[in-house]
Formats: structure tokens, sequence, C-alpha cells
């Protein structure tokens, strides 16, 4: 059974619980200096930028629930935004309650989420004003921390 199928399988058994954390995760398929004569996702790789620096390879875009349990996935290119909105709309669309993110996920989007009962809450940007609760931004981290460990 192919790995792709395996993991949407297990998201479906996950419990929908009101507070998710989505953050993405660049994998790389080579090293920079290899962009050219790699064989490995010839077709589906591209050059992307990360917080860390450019990397030539896929992204993961997750959405998990308190509990650590992948709620939802998507797997883009390399070159695929964070607040891209056909991944958001992919990742997002069907959960309610409360989402926490980092600044990548602010969006044009935040009022339609919020109308349909899914409040987006990141970190602002310079010149913005902190409208909601900055206490849960600390535990965005759970994200990155449960996709490495699984």
């Amino acid at each position: 059974m192919h790995v792709y199928t395996l993991y949407f399988r297990r998201c479906r058994k996950s419990q929908f619980t009101g507070t998710y954390f989505v953050d993405s995760k660049k994998l790389p398929v080579c090293d920079n200096r290899r962009i050219h004569s790699h064989r490995v996702f010839a077709d589906i790789a591209a050059r992307g930028k990360s917080s860390t620096g450019w990397f030539f390879g896929l992204k993961i875009h997750l959405v998990i629930n308190q509990f650590g349990e992948i709620v939802s996935f998507l797997l883009t290119t390399g070159n695929v935004a964070d607040n891209n909105h056909q991944v958001l709309h992919y990742l997002l669309d069907h959960l309610k309650g409360h989402c926490i993110g980092d600044k990548g996920y602010l969006s044009v989007l935040f009022e339609h989420f919020y109308e349909r009962g899914l409040h987006l809450i990141t970190k602002v940007r310079a010149k913005m004003k902190n409208q909601l609760m900055p206490y849960l931004l600390n535990s965005r981290s759970l994200c990155v921390a449960e996709s490495t460990a699984k």
C-alpha cells in the first residue's frame, strides 16, 4: 500500500477537537549544489525558500490537533507559499475552532475562514495590532516537534 494512502487513512481517524496547529516543513531531495544533476523527483521537485534558507525539493503542510494527531496534510513542490489559497482551502476548509500558525499563514482568506467558524491565530507582522490569543502561539512548535517525532 502506498505511504500517502496510509497517512490519509490515519488522518481520517484523528479527532476533530477544535484546537489545531498548522505548519510546513521542507523536504529537500538533494543538496543545492546537485540541483542540475539529480534524478530523484525530477518532475515534481522545485526550488523553494524557508526560514533557514534555499532548498530544492518538496514541502509538507501539516495540521495537527492538540494531541499531536495529524488531522490534514498536503505535499507540494518547494516553491509553494504557506499562504497559498489552494493549500489553505485543502487543509482548513473542513475545520472549525481555533487554528494556530506562524506569520506565513496570514492571508486574505482570514475573513473567509472566520465566517465559517475557524479562527486563524497567527503572530502579527510589523505594523499590525495583536488581536487574538497570543498565549496559544507558543504552542505552535508542537506541530514541528510532533511531525519530526513520528
